[in-house]
């Protein structure tokens, strides 16, 4: 197996349990409503998830662990995809909130600031704002 092989296939595990990170959220009130499935179908575009890997991460999303990113900017980006997804869901209710802080947590956020993380992730997925307004506004939540 050649080296580019195996970081192309590090790459691609990180990407699916970041997305059955996104199906753990969309599930958590134990259904995927229409507007989670087109956001899934996007996601899963963008992270180069196959037909057959969304399948089975939707059959088996509680089998992948969550591997937290080691670049803080990139947790940042992780989580706007799992705030969005909360908030996409029309029961915005103390479940999906609990579950976001376990993988804030899981991201490699202190367990301590979670909820602050996830109280300022939603308002902000509710603002609907892009990315780099939530990355900016994440970085900059304590000032």
């Amino acid at each position: 197996m050649s080296f580019s092989n195996l970081f192309d296939s590090g790459f691609k595990k990180r990407n699916k349990n970041h997305f059955a990170s996104i199906v753990k959220v969309a599930m958590s009130d134990g259904v995927i409503t229409d507007t989670e499935k087109l956001f899934l179908d996007r996601l899963a575009t963008r992270l180069d998830i196959t037909e057959h890997d969304y399948k089975e991460i939707v059959e088996n999303y509680g089998t992948h662990p969550l591997n937290a990113p080691l670049s803080y900017e990139t947790r940042l980006e992780r989580l706007y995809d799992l705030a969005r997804m909360v908030w996409a869901d029309d029961i915005q209710g103390p479940n999906q909130h609990s579950l976001l802080e376990k993988l804030c947590v899981g991201l490699g956020f202190h367990a301590q600031n979670v909820k602050y993380i996830a109280d300022k992730a939603l308002a902000l997925a509710h603002d609907d704002v892009d990315s780099d307004t939530f990355i900016e506004e994440m970085k900059n939540m304590n000032r």
